[in-house]
């Protein structure tokens, strides 16, 4: 007899959809049919998509920013958001400090996750001084302890130079891990924020000028580059414009070993958006684009030049905490880059892919939760497989929401997407066969979320 069986939904699956039931025992799928047998506990999924628990392999949780501020999220409340909204493994940083062994920075971060998460979590390894004690030997342990990716910038006041960037691109290599990069020239950024500054244009909206689209297509072009000369599995984060998608299917047609993403603010934003009051609410690195820019991605992820679609949640609260810090009307350079989006990604995305038809529910799970689990080492995650996790979502495809202001469930105070109304609700959802969230109500304590070793590198193939 199978613990938990739901019976009768559409059940996505990696190798199509099924029409039937999914079946778990001891926290794990046991079978995907018609007319399974009897189980102790019977959910009615007729009429409704059966989808794997969402993977979101980039989020910053109860982490200090390069500004020196602690984001507005702990584990406790970015975990309660990520399993109301139907994701049910995250991928988060830990974030070393200048001069901080990376020991004791994972030892830190680690702690904080263990205490307070409520899904199941694993880290990157943010390499931010690679002139810190021990550096070496403490990347070659915390990979070997499965820490299986290393998150570099190539701008901000952390970013590593490409000779840093070269020696830990080798160092991934002899060990075994994914290199992910924010890829953005720093040398055209300042030169475009000094020039915004000194003529008096201040505002959110100049943001999005200061971040010109040549900084990101520069990088993302030497990131590929060095990848190939490396020959070390590269993941380009958060592509926002056309030419760095063009970029990454030059190189993948070449051979390259370079994955990336996006996110939905680049697929369902635009640069505009900076033009509303408080316009700081949206201010993100690299910043929202064009309507072209959401063509050319939109056709990159369902032609798979881009792999996945993360949220790149960066919660900061609008008041002296986050991206008040400077005052109310702190210039763009001083305002806090990042927004919350654990929550609502796969509702919008949902929304997009499966009820207005923009891929279909196969994409939809493919690229929120089965390629971010396969890129990122998650054996077991991220796909409904007898054998897998049984991480599973219960959609209500005809449910709809319309976002309000202030009505996601993490602790920054204020949603993005509000006045966007969705098609498509997760309705239930399970983490290893234990419901977590039943019709709006999250069950998970604080600790619940496990800790996931990755014992093997990740594969690009």
């Amino acid at each position: 007899m199978f613990d938990l069986a739901i019976r009768g939904g559409r059940v996505v699956t990696p190798e199509g959809i099924v029409e039937g039931d999914i079946a778990v025992t001891g926290g794990r799928i046991a079978a995907i049919g018609r007319d399974l047998g009897a189980a102790r506990q019977q959910i009615d999924g007729a009429g409704r998509w059966i989808m794997p628990g969402g993977v979101d392999p980039h989020c910053h949780i109860e982490q200090m920013s390069g500004m020196g501020l602690m984001n507005a999220d702990t584990w406790e409340t970015a975990t309660r958001s990520a399993a109301l909204g139907g994701t049910t493994t995250v991928v988060a940083f830990a974030a070393q400090a200048k001069g901080q062994r990376l020991q004791d920075a994972m030892s830190d971060y680690s702690a904080r996750a263990a205490r307070g998460a409520r899904v199941d979590h694993a880290f990157h390894i943010i390499a931010a001084d690679p002139d810190a004690p021990a550096f070496e030997s403490d990347l070659a342990a915390l990979i070997g302890a499965g820490h299986r990716s290393i998150k570099l910038f190539t701008t901000y006041n952390i970013g590593l130079d490409d000779t840093q960037i070269l020696r830990t691109l080798r160092l991934a290599k002899t060990h075994g891990a994914l290199v992910c990069v924010h890829a953005e020239n720093d040398a055209i950024i300042a030169e475009a924020r000094a020039r915004l500054l000194a003529a008096g244009h201040t505002t959110p909206r100049d943001h999005a000028r200061s971040r010109p689209r040549e900084a990101e297509i520069e990088a993302i072009e030497r990131i590929c580059q060095m990848a190939a000369y490396v020959d070390t599995p590269v993941m380009v984060f958060h592509v926002s414009t056309a030419e760095g998608a063009a970029t990454i299917a030059r190189a993948k047609a070449t051979g390259v070993p370079v994955t990336a993403e996006t996110c939905p603010h680049y697929l369902l934003m635009t640069e505009d958006i900076l033009d509303r009051p408080q316009g700081a609410k949206w201010m993100c690195s690299p910043p929202q684009r064009t309507l072209a820019d959401q063509t050319a991605l939109w056709d990159a992820l369902l032609t798979g030049t881009l792999d996945l679609v993360s949220s790149d949640h960066a919660p900061y609260r609008m008041d002296a905490t986050g991206k008040l810090s400077s005052g109310p009307d702190a210039p763009f350079d001083q305002i806090a880059n990042g927004l919350p989006g654990l929550e609502p990604r796969l509702p919008l995305m949902f929304d997009a892919m499966v009820t207005k038809g923009q891929g279909g529910p196969e994409a939809f799970a493919r690229l929120t939760a089965t390629t971010p689990a396969r890129l990122h080492g998650l054996p077991g995650k991220g796909a409904l497989t007898p054998g897998h996790d049984a991480d599973i979502v219960i959609w209500d495809a005809a449910r709809t929401h319309r976002y309000g202001a202030n009505d996601l469930h993490d602790n920054v105070g204020y949603n993005p997407w509000e006045g966007v109304t969705v098609q498509g609700w997760p309705d239930t959802v399970l983490l290893r066969g234990h419901p977590i969230v039943t019709q709006g109500t999250l069950h998970a304590a604080p600790g619940t979320g496990q800790w996931l070793p990755r014992p093997l590198p990740p594969s690009s193939s």
